[in-house]
Parts: structure tokens; sequence; C-alpha cells
């Protein structure tokens, strides 16, 4: 396991005022012209997908858009290589009693239209994203702000949660006492919005205009998105190249392929066909690490085979029934380590000693219990079981395996069920339209237990895809947020933890490495603690 620092919790979070102040950020000091127009080289680039949704930060929840929305804008804090936060628009974050919080903008800030950034721009952005009738996927990140509801339409401005005292200082009222909020305000959905937005936010979505490194030059929907260097940027990540080409492929074979042929800069993942060989392939050029991503099987709540007391023991007899250790060795080489919680061994606070984790153990006789029982209660017969995903990307491979441990073990048909591309998948899932479980692949927005948590299993998050809800597992996730110090959050996440795993609204298969590779044309490629590369500060030859 490699602990990652968290500077506002760890360092931050115990007592007194609790001050996120500027490391280093925005005003007349830093400039990107000078460094943009020093850097040398070419565009970079990089593997990517087709966005599911227009670029709008709070509508952007999975990790093709991200790439894009992470890189077009700044917000109040950003998070280094180890997950480190570091100030970013924000010259300070500061409260007195984690209840309201005091938010500095720091001078000098502009979108790539020429406008300023200011605490407005924030204000109206996440006004924007909270309220109902938006339908924004990331509103639940809103649910702390003051005034949040899912029932109505609320303004946060006019309920007094979002308060714009002047041009640099915004001032944010929670419902409760939250000691890790600061760290949060690095994710999309806290990112600021221009005026151009509100007066067309449909046309904003296709021809985004941001505060970050980057600026939109072009958007060939399924073919690429290429990037500039933003000239008004004024922060610490400063374009080290002339700007990214984010190509949209639909299979990471034909990525990998193009990497080996020199047609492609930076692969984000490396496919399992090459697991075995891209570390000698690549010639040092390569990432294999531990990062805050994994893998489950979510249960759907629309599938009444898997609800009840009956589904209960079938969800446990699936679980059983996955020998991880085999599949993550023999299908990835290693590249990936079977789950014995629901987060991720590189966020603070992760262990691996938590009540009902057992279920994660491969059992192949008390999985065929636990089936026997479950169709004594609420037979099914002559059943296949269904595991979803998208066909774009390298996961056939790991469903047949893992279907192969199920048909041995419980005598049950099991098989992929393919959408053709990451696009069709989500709006299927989205919809509820599955017709069995499916992947659920996670990567953490910010480096906080909680975010593998209340977005993914809290009821009516954003990313609560499969639908499930819990009334203890709400009540204990917001004692947990509002614990007095992040030692005391730790130990209510993981009684959360507990309630997940009696429940198991997903199965946890396996936490992935980052697994990328770049070619022999570019210099200073790192991946991130949540697995992406940090486009930036790449440098190209050519």
């Amino acid at each position: 396991m490699r602990t990652r620092r968290l500077t506002v919790l760890t360092a931050l979070g115990l007592s007194g005022a609790l001050a996120l102040t500027a490391c280093a950020s925005g005003g007349d000091d830093g400039g990107s012209d000078t460094a943009t127009a020093d850097a040398g080289g070419g565009v970079v680039t990089v593997h990517n997908g087709e966005p599911q949704n227009p670029l709008i930060p709070t509508m952007t929840n999975e990790v093709y858009g991200g790439m894009v929305v992470q890189n077009l804008f700044a917000g109040l804090v950003y998070y280094d290589a180890e997950g480190a936060v570091h100030n970013e628009v924000a010259e300070s974050i500061e409260s007195d009693d984690n209840l309201t919080w005091t938010i500095t903008i720091a001078d000098g800030w502009t979108f790539s239209d020429g406008t300023d950034v200011t605490a407005e721009s924030f204000a109206k952005a996440w006004d924007y994203g909270a309220a109902l009738d938006n339908k924004q996927s990331l509103s639940y990140f809103f649910e702390p702000i003051a005034g949040f509801s899912y029932d109505e339409d609320v303004s946060l401005i006019e309920a007094g949660g979002l308060v714009v005292e002047d041009d640099s200082t915004l001032v944010v009222t929670l419902s409760q006492p939250e000691s890790d909020f600061p760290i949060r305000l690095g994710y999309a959905a806290f990112f600021p919005l221009p005026e151009a937005f509100f007066e067309d936010p449909e046309a904003f979505g296709e021809a985004p205009v941001g505060n970050g490194p980057y600026m939109l030059d072009s958007w060939e929907h399924d073919s690429s998105i290429t990037l500039l260097p933003n000239p008004e940027y004024t922060g610490e990540r400063t374009p080290q190249n002339a700007g990214l080409e984010l190509i949209a492929y639909t299979d990471e074979d034909s990525a990998y392929n193009d990497l080996l042929g020199g047609q492609l800069d930076i692969i984000k993942n490396v496919p399992s066909s090459a697991f075995a060989t891209f570390e000698d392939e690549l010639e040092g050029r390569s990432a294999n690490q531990p990062a805050a991503v994994i893998q489950v099987l979510t249960v759907p709540q629309w599938l009444p085979e898997f609800q009840g007391e009956a589904g209960q023991l079938r969800r446990q007899a699936v679980s059983h029934a996955i020998n991880r250790a085999e599949v993550t060795e023999t299908i990835f080489s290693g590249s990936r380590t079977p789950a014995t919680d629901f987060t991720s061994p590189v966020i603070d606070g992760w262990t691996e000693d938590i009540p009902g984790n057992d279920v994660l153990d491969y059992d192949a006789e008390l999985a065929v219990d636990l089936w026997a029982q479950a169709e004594a209660l609420a037979p099914v017969g002559d059943y296949t079981l269904q595991i979803a995903s998208n066909a774009d990307s390298d996961h056939q491979t790991w469903v047949d395996a893992v279907c192969n441990n199920i048909r041995t073990v419980l005598e049950i048909g099991c098989e992929f069920y393919p959408y053709p591309t990451f696009d069709e998948y989500l709006d299927a899932r989205d919809a509820g339209a599955v017709p069995g479980l499916f992947r659920g692949g996670w990567q953490a927005d910010y480096p906080a237990m909680s975010n593998f948590l209340g977005p993914l299993y809290g009821t009516g998050a954003g990313s609560n895809d499969g639908q499930w809800s819990n009334a203890a597992f709400d009540a204990k996730l917001a004692e947990a947020n509002g614990a007095d110090s992040p030692e005391d959050a730790v130990a209510l996440y993981l009684e959360a933890e507990a309630i997940l795993f009696e429940e198991l609204p997903g199965i946890p298969l396996w936490y992935n490495n980052a697994t990328g590779g770049w070619a022999d044309t570019v210099e200073d490629v790192e991946f991130g603690w949540d697995s992406d590369p940090i486009l930036y500060q790449v440098t190209t030859s050519e």
C-alpha cells in the first residue's frame, strides 16, 4: 500500500481555524505567456474516447469527458501526482467551525474569453449545478451546501448557502460541519463558469470556455478533441507543450498498436493482451503503479432475482464464486490486486480489516450452498447471468474469466452482454435498462474515502447507477462527513463500508493499477494518483 498525502485533512483538519492558504497561484507574479512561449515541441497525441455528454463540468462524470474538462478548467484547488492538495484559483479557504467556509479568490484570473474569474463565477456555476430542474449529473456534490434539495428547485444563492460578498470573496455555509470540504473543491463539479455559459448552455457544451491550462480548439465528434495552451492561464499547471490531441479510440488494442507504430504519444490504459509484454516492449516508457481506481460488479435494483432474502444470498454466492486472485494473475498479469473493500489502498484510511469483507473470499463450497438456499426461497431455475459492459474497451476478457468461475462453481449460465460503445453502455445503464449485473469502474474524483462511498451508494447520488438505497448507510455517511477530525471520519466510513458488505449493492472485484505507456518522442510523462497522465507537463521532441 502506498499512502497518499492529503494536505488539507492531515495537516490542517485537527484544530483551530481550518485554512487552506495559497501555495502559489494566480496573481501577477505567475503567468503562462512566457512559459508557454518557451515550451518546445509540438502537440501531444493522447488515447481517449468520445465524451458521453456536452463538455459542461457539472454534467461530466465519466473518464473521457473528465480528461477534457480537467484540462480546460481550473478549480479552487488542484491535486498533484501524489494526491496532495494545492491552491489554484483560491488564495485561501478558511473556517473556524467546518460549517462556514470563507473562500478568497486570487487576483489575476480570467477565462479564455478574457472575462474575469470572480467569486460569482463559482457561485453561479454551483447554483446551476445544484438546481433540480437543470438535471446535472454531479448535482449530488452540492448536497452538503445549505439550501440544497432533491425534491424542489431551490437556488443555493437565494437560500443563503452561497453568499458573494465581493468579487474575491465567497462564503459557503454547509448543512452540517464537514472537515474535508476543501479537498473536494478540485473536482469538476466545483469549477467556475463564465457568463457565456448562462447565455447559451447548449452551445457552450459544444464549445466550452474555461480558465484552465488549455482551451478548446476543435471537437470532431467520435474522432478527436484538440486543446491549445490558454494564454490567459496564470496557475501552476502551465503547459510545457504546444497542445493536446485527445483521440477517440474504440478499442485499446488499436491504441496500443498505434503507440508501438509511432502514431500515438500516450496510451492511458494498456490492453490486457499486452499486460505480459508492455514493460519490455516500451523499454522504460511505461507506468504500472497503484491508483485510486476500483472495479465492481454493480447489482441493479431492477433485477427481481437479486432482491429480498433470496437475492441477498445470490449476491453472496456470486461473490464467493469468483476467484479474484486467479483472474488478476492470469488475465492481468498482476496489474490488478484483489479487492478487500470498496475504496482503494492508495487513499488515507484504507484497511483490509472491515467486518463482512470475507464475502470477497473465494469459497466454491459456500457459494454452492448459498445459491441453493436462494433457490429454496425463490427459485429461478435454468438461469443465465448476464454481465454487461462496453465492448470498445478491454473488458470481455476478464468478464469471460469471471463467468467461467461462476459457471463452474454455481453450474448456471453466465455470459458477457456487450454494448458496442461506452456511450451506449452508459445510456443503457443510466436508463435502468441493463439486463444483468454490470461493470462499475470508479476512478476517484478527489483523494478521500468519502468519494468512493457517497457518489456510488448514497441514495439518489449521481453515480449510484444501481439505484440502491439504504437509510442506515446514508445516516452513517452523513455522520462521517460531519466528523470533527479526519481520524473520526475514517472510523465512521469503515462502519459505512460494513453496511455495504451486508447488502452488497456492488460486488468489489479488484483495484486497478495505472498501466500506461508513451512513445520515445515525449518526455516528462507521469501518471497521477487517479491513474490519469498529467498532460500539461509533457514535453515533446518534435
